[in-house]
């Protein structure tokens, strides 16, 4: 079974689980409260000597292919992927794909 959930079914009516807030007032104490969001274009793996030769203009090869699906985390857990976008002339921005659903036992 995968554990990816596509946008579309989060709109889905899901069965009320015990501990859910039966309401948005519920969850007004968290709106405040700051999280970290990275977007993960690739990773590699390199030694210090590797590194160290780095320069300006230096190309390191990450990952992942051209046009592949970025990670996106928040507070270093992955919860969805997606696609770069352009926001501005001169800003990016990441767009979501599909949410990655997560088994919470695993954290």
């Amino acid at each position: 079974m995968s554990n990816d959930m596509e946008l579309a079914e989060l709109n889905e009516p899901q069965a009320p689980e015990a501990n859910t807030p039966r309401s948005g007032r519920e969850l007004e104490a968290v709106y405040d409260i700051p999280v970290t969001l990275s977007a993960v274009l690739g990773k590699t793996t390199m030694q210090v000597s590797q590194l160290l030769k780095l320069g300006r203009g230096a190309v390191v090869e990450l990952d992942r292919k051209l046009g592949e699906a970025i990670d996106i985390y928040v507070n270093n857990r992955l919860v969805a992927r997606g696609e770069v976008v352009m926001v501005d002339d001169n800003r990016l921005g990441v767009t979501m794909t599909e949410i990655v659903k997560t088994d919470r036992a695993q954290s």
